[in-house]
């Protein structure tokens, strides 16, 4: 039986896990955390990434926790005005899922629960990867050496694995931060706040339930090139995100307000790497392909990974490096298209010249009505991925 590790028990480590296991391979996933946990915050999982949990027969576990409204919505900064509203039905009946919102912690659990325990290693960090032979071999950083016939880093935007195979990434920041905070919607006073994403001068802001409606995941963003550190559970100051949206509208203030913590990171862009895989060992999600957040993407793609790097070996089950290669050709161009994209939507909703904002906002009109797109931002070639099928193999 091929033997198959993934450094990293992350929500991409997890996703592998499953594909690979569903597949017969056996499978060992080495996570560097004392216990399997995310911090406080939401992720939005697209039709995409639905499709893939589908077909890990994880999809209605994880709506079981999650939360799917009914419309997704575009809205103005100051007077909240509509810019654009779409059915989540709509994703429905033409990508093949709707997508839901869900707290990090609660994704988690849902993958790493259904995974045998025995699979799972806990406070095992990995340290770095190679080739040797017809072996694939890791070495944890506790001196630990495991060998497999092949080595999965999913260790995340500062990947070992990664760093060990092509050296270190070369970061630039972006002159954009993030604030974030989860509050429980019984805290905010007043009327209901509406979901959806926000568009303003110099930045944007993302809000949607998690945790069956229980609680507001607000993703803040703004243009902001003093402030660079990248670490994201760096607390600020509660009343900073009140007064840097202070002239925004009314209920996100009210909003803002009923939050009593607040975390502040600095966004940090990276290219595409021209690169997954050597020999024996390849990466996935932000090990492979880290991105900026405007499109919630990040998880998405790594669950994409995970399925189509099972498939990849499950194609070609006698030739590992070159099931790794193939796994490659089928996720790199399509995941480096993701990052690029990714990218330009993140100047695109920090646009600062109204007449700039207005032409975007027509734009986005025009295209709903016109042409398929019921988003009307383009990019419905995300949505209509389905990883859990062969044909997105490049065989």
């Amino acid at each position: 039986m091929t033997r198959i590790t993934v450094i990293g028990g992350g929500i991409g480590g997890c996703t592998a896990a499953h594909a690979l296991l569903q597949k017969g391979f056996d499978v060992h996933v080495y996570e560097a955390q004392p216990e399997l946990k995310e911090i406080g915050a939401g992720v939005a999982l697209g039709p995409n990434a639905m499709k893939a949990l589908r077909s890990l027969g994880l999809e209605q576990a994880v709506r079981d926790v999650g939360y799917q409204g009914e419309y997704q919505y575009l809205l103005s900064w100051k007077t909240a005005r509509v810019i654009s509203k779409t059915p989540r039905a709509d994703a429905e009946k033409r990508f093949g899922a709707a997508g839901c919102t869900i707290h990090r912690a609660d994704l988690l659990d849902v993958l790493s629960a259904r995974l045998p325990s025995e699979r799972l290693h806990l406070g095992a960090r990995g340290a770095e990867a190679d080739t040797h032979g017809d072996v694939a071999w890791a070495r944890l950083r506790d001196g630990t050496e495991i060998e497999a016939d092949a080595i999965i880093g999913a260790d995340g935007i500062h990947s070992a694995v990664r760093a060990s195979l092509f050296g270190a990434d070369a970061p630039r920041f972006t002159g954009k931060i993030c604030y974030r905070s989860v509050i429980p919607v019984n805290d905010v006073p007043g009327p209901p706040i509406q979901d959806g994403t926000w568009l303003g001068p110099h930045g944007a802001i993302v809000i949607y339930r998690v945790r069956r409606g229980e609680l507001i995941n607000v993703v803040a963003h703004h243009d902001d090139d003093t402030y660079k550190h990248e670490s994201w559970i760096t607390e600020c100051d509660r009343q900073e995100p009140i007064q840097r949206y202070g002239k925004w509208h009314e209920s996100l203030k009210r909003l803002f307000s009923a939050s009593q913590v607040w975390y502040k990171w600095a966004l940090y862009d990276r290219d595409p790497i021209p690169q997954w895989t050597r020999g024996r060992v390849t990466v996935l999600g932000d090990a492979a392909h880290p991105m900026l957040p405007y499109l919630g993407q990040g998880a998405c793609q790594a669950m994409e990974d995970g399925c189509v790097l099972a498939m990849a070996l499950e194609a070609m089950p006698d030739d590992v490096p070159g099931a790794l290669q193939l796994y490659e050709r089928s996720r790199r161009p399509r995941a480096s298209q993701v990052v690029l994209a990714a990218r330009a939507r993140g100047v695109d909703n920090h646009l600062v010249s109204p007449l700039a904002a207005l032409k975007r906002d027509a734009l986005i009109w025009l295209r709903q009505r016109i042409s398929s797109d019921r988003g009307g931002r383009g990019l419905t070639w995300i949505p209509a991925y389905d990883a859990g099928s062969r044909s997105v193999l490049a065989m």
